[in-house]
């Protein structure tokens, strides 16, 4: 791989700089890899590029059917490595090897064929009849230059559902990837190298905090598309409201289940770990808060708590693993202060703990966490703990528990477990949150949109919307002629 160098404007290039990011394993602590950091002289170099190849290049210009083919090209390269990706996402994420090759290779690899599918069927142009007697015309044009500043938690799915819808809507991308994985970033510039797109479409800058905020702030960025904390959305739409910057921001969010007096525990609790614990807890819309009828909360306790415990936490390239460690060690020290709180909140440790898992001697690991005893008031039911941490939440009657599952500062996603269908939709219709899942947790489909409310951002990624995200709506209004 070109660790030395920076993928600007489609082709590899020196770094203006020496600095290097040194990327660590999660689990050994020890180094993966070193690689260049860009700065901000690399940051003005790949929106110069950018500029030239959206302000007077082929790329914006061409029919959609030759960028859908383009596309479709980096879709069979991605296929060729997809082995090779998800080793490395587990080399510098941690996440275990399993998980990797499913969700964090697998599922970008479809989204991209899905999303070429979508564009196929995309309306580039409409004609609409007019009230007053012209033919309205309505063109959907790209916006111009984009920037995704991605996290390291879903790092291929996060760069896969920004930079396809907008290649497919005709703009040139800046990726941003987190200084945490970017090794991922670094292969699919090759895979975009490999597929030929335009000189100037496509950069990836691995960079820090400091990097992301001068590439947000660029005058020549033209839309924004960010996933990370609340706190640095904000910034990021601030920045973005000074030149009246295009922005949409997936932020954070602290999903409940709402768990109904018929369901069964047993179910519950096996689809709440898939929903909660994959890649160690470390996913936006994980269910967290755990919603359970009093009158039935010890079975649904017990249930969760034998489902946690059977988790098998240990070595992340091994393929029974089903919880590896976190990203670092600084989200370590953040989700065992979190264990602190609930603990010195009132809230009952069920299973878990602050200790080393049994048989890890190493790594940024921590114990999955079951919190019982808990109220909707304490910090560990209202704040985003990104770790294999959840709290249940024990509530009087229906509209007890949708008052708790609204009653969040987040809005991102959401549950219900019923054997009834007809009343989970029901119960979905009076969340407020930008997804819910019935009987399971959300499903990252692409043919639906993905995104939040209230803290948990606005805009929409997936989807038709997904690509709605990177156009402009032009009307053109043609006067009849006369007779006609």
């Amino acid at each position: 791989m070109h660790q030395d160098k920076l993928f600007i404007g489609g082709a590899w290039s020196p770094a203006s700089t020496g600095e290097r990011i040194e990327v660590i394993s999660p689990s050994a602590v020890t180094p993966v890899a070193r690689v260049a950091a860009a700065a901000p002289a690399d940051v003005d170099a790949a929106v110069a590029a950018a500029r030239t190849a959206f302000d007077t290049g082929p790329w914006p210009r061409l029919d959609p059917t030759e960028r859908i083919a383009a596309v479709r090209r980096l879709a069979e390269r991605y296929g060729e490595r997809r082995t090779e990706m998800a080793e490395l996402i587990t080399s510098e994420l941690g996440a275990p090897i399993s998980f990797a090759q499913r969700a964090q290779v697998a599922m970008p690899w479809s989204m991209i064929t899905a999303f070429c599918d979508l564009a196929e069927s995309y309306p580039w142009r409409e004609a609409r009849p007019g009230r007053y007697g012209s033919d309205i015309q309505v063109l959907r044009e790209p916006v111009g230059v984009a920037a995704a500043v991605v996290p390291w938690n879903m790092p291929q799915f996060l760069i896969v559902t920004k930079l396809v819808p907008a290649l497919l809507a005709g703009c040139s991308v800046i990726v941003k990837p987190a200084p945490e994985t970017p090794l991922n970033a670094l292969l699919l510039a090759e895979l975009i190298e490999e597929a030929e797109l335009p000189p100037g479409v496509v950069s990836v800058l691995p960079g820090g905090r400091e990097l992301s905020e001068y590439l947000v702030r660029h005058p020549g960025v033209d839309k924004v598309s960010f996933t990370g904390s609340t706190g640095a959305g904000k910034a990021v739409a601030a920045a973005c409201a000074t030149d009246l910057r295009r922005v949409s921001l997936e932020l954070g969010g602290k999903s409940a289940a709402i768990v109904l007096d018929d369901a069964d525990p047993a179910a519950v609790a096996t689809a709440v770990r898939s929903a909660s614990l994959s890649n160690s807890g470390q996913i936006c819309n994980a269910l967290t808060r755990i919603l359970v009828p009093a009158g039935r909360a010890t079975e649904h306790i017990d249930a969760l708590a034998a489902e946690m415990s059977s988790l098998v936490v240990g070595d992340p390239y091994d393929a029974a693993t089903q919880v590896g460690p976190l990203v670092a060690q600084r989200q370590q020290d953040r989700v065992r202060g979190y264990i602190d709180t609930g603990i010195s909140e009132g809230a009952r440790a069920v299973i878990g703990g602050t200790a080393m898992p049994v048989g890890v001697d190493r790594g940024w690991y921590v114990q999955p966490t079951l919190f019982a005893d808990a109220d909707n008031s304490m910090r560990i039911a209202r704040e985003e703990i990104f770790g294999p941490v959840l709290t249940v939440i024990a509530y009087r009657d229906e509209d007890d528990a949708l008052a708790i599952a609204n009653d969040s500062d987040y809005g991102l996603a959401g549950s219900v477990f019923t054997d009834d269908t007809d009343r989970g939709v029901g119960i979905a219709e009076r969340i407020r949150t930008g997804t819910f899942g019935v009987n399971q947790g959300y499903t990252m489909d692409p043919f639906a949109p993905f995104g939040g409310v209230k803290a948990s951002g606005y805009g929409r990624e997936l989807g038709r919307e997904g690509i709605d995200g990177y156009t402009d709506t032009k009307s053109i209004a043609v006067a009849k002629k006369k007779g006609a």
